[in-house]
């Protein structure tokens, strides 16, 4: 049977790949580490568990509106005020399965066939291929190591064209966990306001920040940028909610009204319970994402020097997320491999370390790491990179 053709040109998941690689070896009895998770090692915080499991036996599992319960949206309008201080009215956020199916939703009702989207690389894996599925056309911009991996406001400018519909900000990122400032953000806002370019800010690891630095929305910078902007966000990473499947866009209601018309016919909702969850999520205490943040960033602080000692490895320090993303091309060609991909495959095979290779990112010279897992597992994983990279260089 021939398959449709928005779907023959998708590429696999390279994440997705090698945790089903790292999985198969664990049920074959190998000591795999497998650090390419994308979600907190932390079980959901117990009075949202708690939440949940009272709004079933209070007969709350039927359809809700598509875009939303409006209980969690007013919940989402609060979260909104006091972290940012921007104000959104209900007409004004969906509520989605996920923030990646929220995403998947905004591309389909903005995109026409041909439309451009600058997308910064290190780009998150299914940025290119949601532009694709819209019939748009990706537009990669590269964001330098040297300039921790963050593109300037003259490479923009540069990208633009009359076809250009949106661009991605990705902060903190994945891949890479660094972070934009609020004067980088408001000079490439400026750029996107003179071509009356959408800006979608994907700011799902926004409580997820380390040190001196701030997470600061572009929607915050003005009112011209804030409507001007796209906000993606959900519970999945805050709240380590990943397999609840809440996210949501925040924005024009325009574009917000044609979101939820689509959802309309294709989810009905969002899963009812979950939802009831991230009211809780949002609505209740938030001692548990300090406590995770606190972790993940003690964690960074141990891992990150034992990581960038291994020969051939230099690494941007990320300052949010849980990712850490050297570049190993150096290692690779020490140690015989031609190129990372094959590098990443021979520490799984050999070191039984599960990593992520950056190809699939767009950037083929680094790997990514999660850090969300136990220190003492990241503290073996680094110790079996460093003795593979060593003993392949002194052989």
């Amino acid at each position: 049977m021939q398959l449709a053709n928005r779907v023959l040109s998708l590429t696999p998941s390279s994440t997705l790949a090698i945790t089903a690689k790292a999985k198969e070896l664990k049920e074959q009895g190998e000591d795999v580490i497998g650090l390419g998770a994308g979600e907190p090692d932390f079980n959901t915080p117990e009075h949202i568990l708690k939440a949940a499991e009272k709004s079933m036996y209070e007969g709350h599992t039927k359809y809700t509106p598509s875009a939303g319960l409006p209980a969690l949206k007013q919940a989402i309008i609060k979260k909104f005020t006091e972290d940012q201080g921007l104000s959104f009215k209900p007409d004004e956020i969906i509520v989605g399965n996920g923030a990646k199916h929220v995403l998947y939703t905004l591309f389909q009702v903005l995109l026409n066939d041909g439309d451009e989207v600058i997308i910064p690389t290190p780009y998150w894996v299914s940025y290119p291929e949601q532009v694709k599925l819209a019939g748009g056309v990706p537009v990669y911009i590269d964001g330098l190591e040297e300039n921790q991996f963050k593109i300037t406001p003259e490479q923009l400018q540069n990208a633009m064209t009359a076809r250009t519909k949106a661009v991605i900000i990705n902060s903190p990122s994945n891949p890479t966990g660094v972070l934009y400032t609020e004067a980088e953000l408001l000079e490439l806002g400026k750029v996107c306001l003179e071509h009356n370019v959408l800006v979608v800010s994907d700011e799902i690891y926004e409580k997820l920040v380390y040190g001196s630095s701030k997470h600061v929305s572009i929607a915050q910078l003005s009112p011209q940028l804030k409507e001007q902007t796209i906000i993606i966000n959900g519970v999945s990473k805050s709240h380590s909610m990943t397999g609840w499947r809440i996210g949501y866009a925040a924005g024009n209601k325009q574009i917000i009204e044609a979101m939820t018309n689509l959802a309309s016919h294709s989810t009905s909702n969002p899963t009812t319970t979950a939802q009831y969850a991230a009211i809780a999520a949002y609505n209740g205490p938030q001692e548990a994402v300090e406590e995770m943040r606190r972790a993940f960033e003690e964690r960074l602080e141990i891992i990150y020097d034992k990581l960038v000692s291994i020969p051939g490895f230099t690494c941007v320090k990320p300052q949010g997320a849980f990712y850490l993303y050297p570049n190993v091309k150096r290692a690779a060609e020490m140690t015989g491999y031609q190129t990372v991909d094959n590098f990443v495959s021979g520490l799984l095979e050999e070191a039984k370390v599960a990593v992520i290779p950056g190809s699939g990112f767009g950037t083929p010279e680094n790997i990514r790491l999660s850090y969300a897992t136990s220190l003492q597992q990241l503290e073996k994983a680094v110790t079996r990179i460093n003795d593979f990279v060593t003993a392949k260089v002194k052989a």
